[in-house]
């Protein structure tokens, strides 16, 4: 922070990058691998004030955050806190940016929810069939550094001559070994590539460890907002495929949801109530489960049923010890998953939905779970 007769500057941000704030306008500040640069967001192009002496002025960095529970803090370079006064300063003169700093962490807290419940809004129509999409390794081909050129001195002393001779010929022999691991990477990665062209367009109708390669491929590529780890087997045919997932645990849901005050600088953050954490689990779990059936019937055309049972590690009530208790287990023939709108799904309760299919589950309307005997095929 600057302090001086013309007013208040600060820096927002952390080393490497930073946003400097005062009256003659916001300046964006960066850094890297020696490098620096500097510039202007908004403000005058021309300031109308004289120059201000740099010895009246006191130099403070300053780092805001705003963690998970709401709380507000303004630090030093050392991570100290500083004084209410810089801090009241901070905020008179830079609301507007403070403010939307606020409520990216509010839009932060609340999106996490809506990942949770909306996780089956992405899964994928059935009827569409897998496709290969060319890749291009893009890694750019080394070259080669020119050789040093040997200076009239040089020529003059055999010893000197030989040192470049060997510097030059060690440059050369750097750059070979360079070229052919470049060379190598870009051979498998075209191989890799034939091979995944191949699985796609042949083998997951024929050959089920293709189709094991491919499954496991698309699953991968899903970014779950909580842990879910899902194994499976595919029937020799290819015909059925049998899942069992570990659904993330009640406690990892989030428990706040959060909102920004028309008034003031600051972050509310409210408990979410017990019944409603185990409502967005509710909705959480099952929209997993519909998720890995739709993805696994687009990626394995010649599935028909798919048999998916999702398991907790909960405390046994009897023992105390905690083990894997079922939580719902479902069958879904491929003609009956095809009912389903696919373009339509933000209207659809997947709670709701995994009823019309074969279900086992034991679930009160308030998402409170009773251990289930699952599907064993």
């Amino acid at each position: 922070m600057n302090l001086s007769g013309s007013g208040v500057g600060w820096t927002l941000g952390p080393r490497g990058s930073s946003i400097g704030i005062s009256k003659r306008g916001t300046r964006l500040n960066s850094s890297f691998m020696g490098f620096s640069s500097s510039q202007k967001l908004t403000g005058p192009k021309k300031s109308s004030r004289p120059a201000i002496d740099s010895k009246s002025q006191t130099l403070i960095s300053l780092t805001c955050e705003v963690d998970d529970e709401g709380n507000l803090s303004f630090r030093d370079a050392n991570g100290d806190e500083l004084p209410e006064h810089v801090i009241d300063a901070a905020k008179k003169q830079n609301r507007e940016v403070i403010l939307s700093f606020i409520q990216r962490k509010c839009d932060d807290i609340n999106n996490g929810i809506e990942l949770l419940s909306n996780i089956h809004l992405d899964t994928p129509n059935c009827l569409s069939r897998p496709t290969f999409t060319p890749m291009v390794f893009d890694e750019p081909e080394p070259t080669q550094r020119s050789p040093k050129k040997p200076s009239l001195w040089d020529r003059l002393f055999k010893k000197r001559m030989q040192r470049i001779t060997d510097q030059n010929a060690h440059l050369h022999a750097a750059f070979q070994v360079e070229l052919y691991d470049w060379q190598q990477r870009k051979d498998l990665f075209y191989q890799q590539a034939e091979i995944h062209k191949h699985i796609i367009e042949k083998g997951i109708y024929n050959n089920t460890a293709d189709m094991e390669v491919w499954l496991e491929d698309v699953l991968q590529g899903i970014t779950w907002p909580r842990e879910t780890l899902a194994s499976f087997e595919i029937t020799e045919s290819g015909d059925s495929v049998l899942f069992d997932v570990d659904f993330p645990e009640l406690e990892h849901m989030p428990g706040n949801t959060a909102t920004v005050p028309v008034r003031g600088l600051k972050l509310a953050v409210k408990p979410m109530s017990p019944t409603a954490i185990q409502k967005l689990y509710m909705a959480h779990i099952h929209g997993v489960a519909f998720r890995i059936i739709g993805e696994t019937f687009t990626a394995l055309p010649l599935a028909n049923t798919v048999v998916l049972s999702g398991y907790s590690q909960r405390p046994n009530k009897a023992t105390g010890r905690v083990g894997d208790e079922y939580l719902l287990s479902v069958r879904v023939t491929r003609n009956e998953w095809m009912k389903i709108a696919f373009d339509q799904l933000a209207h659809i309760d997947v709670v709701a939905s995994l009823e019309q299919f074969e279900l086992r589950r034991q679930m009160s309307k308030t998402g409170i779970f009773k251990p289930i005997e699952p599907f064993s095929n």
